[in-house]
C-alpha cells in the first residue's frame, strides 16, 4: 500500500519580486518554485540580500509577488484583498521575528493572548490557552512580566507562544536565532522542533545561522534571489 502524500500547505511557481533603489532595479527574487508540505520543519538560508526575508515577506501576505502565483494554506495570495490577507495571517499563520515584536506595555500572558483577543476568544478562553503554551515554553514563572523584565531568550520564548498560541497552519521564523547566545538560541530551536513534532505545524525558517540548518529537516540554499540547492 502506498504512502499517503502529505499535502502542501506552501506552493509557490514563477516568483518574482522587484524593487527599485534610488532609480536602480534590485532583482530581490528571481524565479522561485517551491512546495513546503505540512509538518515540515525547513530552513532557507542564504547570505544577507539573497532574497530570504522577502520570500518570506510575500509567503505571509506582508509584500506583494511580483509576477508568480504564491499560495499559502490552501489560498491563492495573487489578487487578494488586504483585508484578506490580514484574516489569513491572523487565523493560519503565526510570526517570529528576530526582533521579537512584543508589545513593551503587556505582560508575557497578555502579549500571548492578544492573537485570540483579535480572534474573538472570551476572556477566560484566552487566558487559559496563553497560559498552557506558556508553560509548554517553559515560561510558567515569567507570566506577569513585560518584556522589559525578561531575557532575550525568554523574550523569543515568549514570541514562540504567541505564534503557536492559535494553532496556525504555518510558523514563519525570519532570523529567530540572530539576537540570541549560542546556548540560548540552541535551546530555543530544540523547542521549537519538539512543538514541530508534537503540534504537526509547519516550520519556515529564514537564516544564516548554522545551528538552524543542522536542526532543520530540509535546507533551502537561496542566492541573489534563486534556489541554488535544496535537501529534501
Amino acid at each position: 500500500m502506498k504512502k499517503r502524500e502529505q499535502s502542501s500547505v506552501i506552493e509557490i511557481k514563477g516568483l518574482y519580486k522587484d524593487y527599485n533603489s534610488d532609480g536602480l532595479a534590485v532583482h530581490a527574487l528571481n524565479g522561485i518554485d517551491l512546495s513546503i508540505k505540512k509538518g515540515e520543519f525547513t530552513a532557507i538560508a542564504g547570505p544577507s540580500g539573497s532574497g530570504k526575508t522577502t520570500l518570506l515577506n510575500i509567503i505571509g501576505g506582508i509584500d506583494r509577488p511580483g509576477r508568480g502565483e504564491v499560495k499559502v494554506a490552501g489560498k491563492n495570495l495573487n489578487g487578494m484583498k488586504r483585508g484578506e490577507l490580514s484574516d489569513l495571517r491572523l487565523n493560519s499563520i503565526g510570526f517570529i521575528f528576530q526582533a521579537y515584536n512584543l508589545i513593551p506595555v503587556l505582560t508575557a500572558v497578555e502579549n500571548v493572548e492578544y492573537v485570540l483577543l483579535l480572534q474573538g476568544a472570551d476572556k477566560k478562553e484566552r487566558r487559559e490557552r496563553a497560559e498552557s503554551i506558556l508553560r509548554d515554553v517553559g515560561l510558567e514563572r515569567e507570566l506577569k512580566r513585560k518584556p522589559a523584565e525578561m531575557s532575550g531568550g525568554q523574550q523569543q520564548r515568549v514570541a514562540v507562544a504567541r505564534a503557536m498560541v492559535s494553532n496556525p497552519e504555518i510558523i514563519l521564523a525570519d532570523e529567530p536565532t540572530a539576537n540570541l547566545d549560542q546556548s540560548t538560541g540552541s535551546a530555543l530551536l530544540d523547542l521549537m522542533r519538539n512543538l514541530n513534532k508534537e503540534r504537526g505545524i509547519t516550520f519556515l525558517f529564514s537564516t544564516h545561522d548554522s545551528m538552524v540548518m543542522k536542526r532543520a529537516g530540509r535546507l533551502i540554499n537561496l542566492r541573489d534571489g534563486r534556489i541554488v540547492a535544496g535537501k529534501k
